[in-house]
């Protein structure tokens, strides 16, 4: 029997000295808990990603200097830390630590190069292995995209004669990958018989958001230990040795893989684990929903704190979007550091500002309110005469958005306070959304949640204890900038239009493909992309926002703002 503890911690990227603290707190704990072995995720010590500070070499050397700090503090028990190697080039690499020193470095193989992942930007693969012997227990170490491979480092380490693959990761949460995640560890583990300890970040890093649930399975693929979603955690868990060898005496398909001639290091022997087993732990799945919201949460909170802002402000319309990010935000980070801010115009309705002063009282937030009835007849006024003879249209419409982003920018700037922008991704995928309006801000809380999700959350957050009015959810949504106006007017209903966006933008699937169906018309689909296509320019100026979907707009989505092609036309 062996202890191993998987620490699941929260780093912020360039804080090498704060990372530093939290390795060693949690060597410290996992000492406590009597683990032979503790494990550190992928780029402990730097923070993930890390992007261009890797060409920076003071960079680089500050986080060399850090693990010699960390490997001084890890008596007692070994550690496996992930920090960036130099050598003859640049590597992501993972520190095997035993007596107070580094003892091996693996190099991570697989360098992944696609969604949000620039890895071939900075690092070079890895060709070197090592196994680890700890008392009874072998054991072999990789990185993040290593396991994700049936063909990767896995297999021949397995073959080697490895007992437990520690894998290391900076894995990003997305909508529906955690379930799919744990099917294809539990397969690992069963393909090679042998225990697998995943450990993952957690925490948010701009737009990133890491989930945890850092997760151990047996050599059947039977999940033994999962850890908390969205928190820092300590899992400890005991592995019976014994057990592998039993299984690979029934599982004949690890003799078909030459074994390779790996290097054995021999650890110290660990001391046996003090008191009684450590009991399983699983913590649960989140159901969907709630597992989005958590995210949201995570994220804001982290980008909030990690940038050193005391408090945020919100545009709050009566509607159901800024009710939802004002919600996030008071989860985030409590009611007293969340201010609402409502701006009447001259379409704005009773019921806009009776929600508003409604949610703000719901949240406990300090709530004011500015009309913006006379500043946008100056603009009026001003901009009379060149306007002369010109109907009304969206000039006029934007204006008051404008003035709005005018206002809520001049709080930030006065205060110090942080603006969530409260567009959603149907909105901004379509450019249903003001540049230097609605969208001026910091921090894009739902730049990444189509508008049907936005309703479920609401609901969610609404069934943990009411606060976003009813009115918000069953009214329909209107950006209120001329009379009696619906987003129904320039828009399709939300509930065809987000499947349509899904298609064009996560599946890349061009106008003829999405309407081959028969659901939706072609001349619908081809507008609806039209829209997408020519509000890049926007996209390209909004604030950053929580990646929930499996492509998101920023570092997932990179298209050119001078492009004439279209798509399937």
């Amino acid at each position: 029997m062996i202890r191993i503890a998987l620490a699941q911690i929260n780093p912020t990227v360039g804080d090498i000295a704060g990372n530093t603290a939290r390795i060693i707190a949690g060597l410290k704990e996992a000492r406590r808990a009597g683990a032979a072995l503790a494990i550190f995720p992928e780029m402990a010590v730097t923070g993930y990603p890390p992007e261009d500070l890797v060409f920076k070499p003071a960079f680089i050397q500050a986080n060399l200097k850090a693990l010699e700090q960390i490997a001084r503090q890890a008596d007692g028990l070994a550690a496996v830390v992930g920090f960036i190697d130099r050598g003859d080039d640049i590597y992501n690499a993972a520190a095997v630590i035993d007596r107070q020193e580094v003892r091996a470095v693996y190099h991570k193989h697989l360098l992944p190069n696609y969604s949000v992942f620039d890895e071939e930007r900075y690092f070079k693969a890895g060709r070197n292995d090592a196994l680890f012997q700890l008392g009874e227990l072998r054991f072999a170490v990789n990185i993040c995209e290593d396991i994700w491979h049936p063909s990767g480092p896995m297999a021949e380490q397995a073959a080697a004669g490895s007992q437990l693959i520690v894998n290391i990761s900076a894995s990003p949460y997305q909508y529906g990958k955690v379930e799919y995640k744990e099917r294809m560890l539990a397969g690992r583990a069963a393909d090679y018989s042998v225990f697998l300890a995943y450990v993952n970040l957690v925490g948010g890093q701009d737009e990133l958001v890491f989930d945890g649930q850092s997760l151990v399975f047996d050599p059947k693929g039977q999940l033994l230990a999962r850890a908390r979603p969205f928190e820092a955690d300590l899992l400890v868990v005991d592995l019976e040795v014994e057990r592998i060898l039993k299984r690979r005496i029934q599982e004949p398909r690890l003799r078909k893989t030459p074994p390779r001639n790996v290097p054995l290091v021999k650890l110290s022997a660990p001391e046996p684990a003090r008191g009684r087993p450590a009991a399983p732990r699983i913590e649960p799945h989140l159901p969907e929903t709630a597992e989005v919201y958590r995210a949201l949460v995570t994220g804001t909170r982290d980008y909030v704190e990690k940038n050193g802002f005391r408090k945020v402000l919100i545009g709050l319309s009566g509607g159901i979007d800024s009710a939802l990010t004002a919600a996030v935000a008071v989860d985030a980070l409590g009611k007293e550091r969340t201010v609402g801010l409502y701006m009447p115009g001259p379409y704005s309705a009773r019921i806009s500002e009776e929600d508003s002063r409604k949610l703000a009282g719901n949240l406990g937030i300090e709530f004011h309110q500015i009309p913006i009835n006379d500043i946008f007849k100056a603009y009026l006024k001003t901009l009379r005469k060149p306007f002369a003879g010109l109907k009304p249209d969206t000039a006029e419409e934007n204006l008051q958005a404008r003035i709005r982003g005018n206002l809520i920018m001049a709080f930030s700037n006065k205060f110090g306070y942080l603006v969530l922008t409260t567009g959603n991704k149907s909105e901004i995928a379509t450019g249903y959304c003001t540049l230097y309006g609605d969208m001026a801000g910091g921090f894009a809380v739902l730049k990444d949640i189509p508008k049907t999700l936005v309703y479920r959350l609401a609901e969610y957050r609404n069934g943990q204890r009411p606060v976003i009015p009813k009115r918000s959810l069953t009214r329909p949504p209107t950006a209120e900038l001329r009379p009696n106006q619906k987003d129904s007017d320039s828009l399709p209903p939300y509930e065809r239009l987000d499947p349509i966006l899904k298609l064009y933008i996560e599946e890349n699937l061009a106008p003829a493909e999405i309407a081959g169906g028969g659901i939706y018309r072609e001349a619908e689909v081809r507008a609806i992309v039209e829209k997408v296509d020519r509000n890049e320019y926007k996209r390209r100026q909004a604030p950053p926002g929580v990646k929930i979907t499996g492509r998101a707009f920023g570092k997932d989505w990179r298209l050119p703002i001078t492009n004439r092609f279209r798509n399937g036309s």
